[in-house]
C-alpha cells in the first residue's frame, strides 16, 4: 500500500514539473512575456482534425527537449480551432482564437507556430517539419535573432 501511495505522489510531482504551461488567452500571455521577459510561441492548431497539427503536439511540443527549453525560453499559446462537438471551445474562447486568426493567420494556415516577442509583434514562422525535435527548437530561437 505504501509503495502505491509513493508511487502516485511521485508520479504526480513527476507530471507537474514535466507538465508545459499552455496559455489561451492572449494578454496573459502578453502579460507573462513581459513579467518574464520572454517570447511568446502562438500555435494555431486543429487539434481533433488537422494531421500535420497532431505530428507537431507528438513529435515536438512533447518531446523533452521543447518541454526543457521552453521553461527557459518561451510563453505558449495556443488557438485550438477543433472541429468535434466533444471538443467544442466556450464561445468566448472560439472569439477569441478568431481574433488571433485575424491579426496573424490571415492565411488561414494549420499548424501555423508565430514567434511574437513580448508586444505582439511577429520574429518568424513556421508550421510542422519533419525534423528531430531540437532541430526545431533551433529553428524556433533562429527567429529572436
Amino acid at each position: 500500500m505504501k509503495k502505491a501511495f509513493l508511487f502516485v505522489i511521485a508520479f504526480s510531482v513527476f507530471l507537474s514539473v514535466s507538465a508545459q504551461q499552455w496559455e489561451t488567452n492572449f494578454d496573459t500571455a502578453k502579460k507573462r512575456a513581459t513579467d518574464e521577459n520572454k517570447n511568446i510561441i502562438l500555435v494555431f492548431s486543429g487539434s481533433d482534425w488537422c494531421i500535420p497539427c497532431m505530428k507537431l503536439e507528438k513529435n515536438i511540443w512533447e518531446s523533452r527537449e521543447f518541454i526543457n527549453d521552453s521553461k527557459n525560453h518561451f510563453v505558449l499559446l495556443r488557438a485550438d480551432f477543433p472541429k468535434k462537438k466533444t471538443n467544442k471551445l466556450s464561445k468566448e474562447q472560439q472569439e477569441q482564437n478568431e481574433k488571433l486568426a485575424e491579426k496573424y493567420n490571415t492565411q488561414g494556415l494549420f499548424p501555423l507556430v508565430e514567434v511574437l516577442n513580448k508586444d505582439g509583434k511577429v520574429l518568424g514562422s513556421t508550421g510542422y517539419k519533419d525534423v528531430s525535435p531540437s532541430e526545431y527548437v533551433t529553428l524556433l530561437h533562429s527567429f529572436e535573432k
